[in-house]
């Protein structure tokens, strides 16, 4: 998102945060409802598009959200969507995927709560190179033909009882309600946002051989010092990296062997 949506987005996360600050808001349901949220506007073009209409009055605006959903979802979900459409934004495609972002946003929160947040972000990407590794299974879960409800008894079938309840929660939704985007992408997207929570942002380190404690320490520890946050490392093994080690944060990748990116690192720290 760019200019007025980034800055609705970031309000409407705050709102999100100050909500869910308190415990007696259920956030599994909320992300339930916002969940169908997403889905009612992405099939009425014509609504979301007076949502977003700039030239109508923030107040006419969330009357009519209060009117469309008031007898559908609960009054949290009410008050924040209509706090979004009060915002400006650049598209009204953009206050859709905003609305997205809260639903997965409150069941990560449902996950912080139960104390899971952590185990929930690292079983995002193991699931993402499972997806990844396995042409069969992402072809049996990107299936147009097929339907939500047998999508959602595969992957209860792969994740149930194995995974966290958010987690396993996360990627269905994902998964029947893709909405044009890649299963890989979408995942790695919810990696990220879980990191985002937990106040890090993620590396993606692939080596040729695993890290023992000590070198991940140091690489976590350089990589905090480069880039000014901590870093959530998300680990992975391919014997068929060049040079040892690929780190990615974001969209720069890192290539090399660990110990000459190490030294390099601390080079650049120490300069």
């Amino acid at each position: 998102m760019n200019g007025a949506s980034r800055d609705a987005l970031a309000a409407a996360r705050e709102s999100l945060t100050a909500l869910t600050d308190n415990t007696s808001v259920d956030a599994t349901q909320l992300a339930d409802e916002l969940a169908a949220v997403t889905g009612l506007l992405d099939r009425e073009v014509r609504l979301r598009r007076v949502l977003a209409d700039p030239s109508r009055s923030g107040e006419s605006k969330a009357q009519l959200v209060g009117s469309v959903l008031g007898d559908q979802v609960g009054g949290p979900t009410v008050d924040l969507v209509s706090g979004m459409v009060r915002s400006r934004w650049s598209t009204s495609r953009d206050l859709v995927d905003a609305v997205e972002v809260l639903a997965d946003s409150a069941d990560l929160v449902a996950a912080e709560r139960a104390g899971s947040l952590e185990e929930t972000e690292d079983e995002l990407f193991r699931f993402g190179r499972t997806v990844s590794s396995s042409p069969e299974l992402r072809a049996a879960l990107a299936n147009p033909s097929a339907s939500a409800e047998a999508k959602g008894q595969l992957l209860h079938t792969l994740l149930g009882g194995k995974a966290r309840p958010a987690t396993e929660r996360l990627v269905t939704r994902l998964v029947s309600q893709p909405r044009g985007r890649s299963l890989e992408g979408g995942i790695e997207s919810l990696s990220k946002l879980a990191a985002e929570r937990r106040g890090r942002s993620v590396a993606i380190v692939t080596s040729a051989v695993p890290l023992s404690d000590q070198q991940k320490q140091r690489l976590g520890s350089v990589l905090a010092s480069m880039y000014g946050r901590q870093m959530h490392l998300n680990l992975d093994v391919d014997p068929g990296v060049l040079g040892g080690i690929t780190v990615r944060v974001g969209d720069e990748v890192i290539n090399g062997s660990i110990a000459d990116r190490l030294g390099e690192a601390e080079r650049r720290m120490a300069g």
